[in-house]
């Protein structure tokens, strides 16, 4: 089948289109680099046309209050028109765990946008909730970090690969739509100071961090369970060790 994937040159869109061509599938990586502009609606009809499964894990170029909201939702609908000319049987999004839960996010206020724009659209399909990817590790402490000491609470989380994220979308995507949620996550649970402070040991970053459980998270003050998925969740196969001895090496 035709696969479009919007956001296919980013870090799970990459991974999807190899993913998906392997399988024999016919994939676009659709984005602003390859003529493709969900925001301006550049490209989108050509893109779109004679395909079967649209799949969107675009992100935001900013993620400021109002940008990442006016992206969400002018991409939301834009792609929603064009979809609908183009009679696409199947609409998969990547979300993220527990965004109802955070809505003093103005970033996961946006995602909330967005999977609203989905569910009333009138096309079939599904969302994937997921937890946060290792790979973010060093983002997040980057931007805890205040005169060189990482603040961060001590909520748990569970944390997933992104080819894992990767790979079990890949089985959403191919498969029938499911008009409704499902959680993704990885197989250990941390707090997520501790996962952060363990990702900084590992890079010899001197860094520490201090447990802050007042320390925001994407503008969001977190409860313990608040990042975790629910028991029904599909579950990854890489740990963080695993994980780490594969990431390329810094020079």
């Amino acid at each position: 089948m035709k696969i479009v994937v919007i956001g296919g040159s980013g870090l799970i869109g990459t991974q999807l289109v190899d993913r998906l061509s392997k399988l024999g599938h016919e994939v676009i990586a659709a984005s602003p680099a390859t003529g493709v502009n969900t925001l301006t609606g550049e490209g989108l009809l050509e893109a779109l046309n004679r395909t079967d499964v649209v799949v969107d894990v675009a992100n935001s170029p900013s993620f400021e209050d109002k940008a990442v909201m006016n992206f969400f939702e002018v991409s939301g609908r834009n792609l929603f028109q064009v979809e609908k000319k183009c009679k696409i049987k199947h609409h998969v999004a990547l979300s993220v765990v527990g965004t109802d839960r955070l809505q003093e996010s103005g970033y996961l206020r946006a995602k909330q946008t967005q999977e609203n724009l989905i569910k009333d659209s009138g096309i079939l399909y599904s969302i994937v909730h997921s937890t946060q990817f290792f790979e973010f590790l060093g983002g997040i402490a980057a931007t805890a970090t205040e005169g060189g000491v990482v603040r961060l609470s001590s909520a748990k989380i569970q944390p997933i690969a992104s080819s894992d994220v990767a790979a079990m979308m890949a089985d959403v995507i191919v498969g029938s739509p499911l008009n409704d949620i499902i959680e993704i996550a990885g197989p250990d649970q941390f707090s997520l100071a501790e996962i952060v402070q363990l990702y900084l040991q590992k890079n010899n970053d001197p860094r520490k961090v201090t447990v802050d459980n007042h320390a925001r998270y994407y503008g969001a003050e977190l409860t313990d369970q608040m990042l975790l998925p629910g028991g029904n969740a599909r579950i990854g196969k890489i740990n963080f060790d695993t994980w780490y001895v594969n990431q390329p090496k810094k020079p």
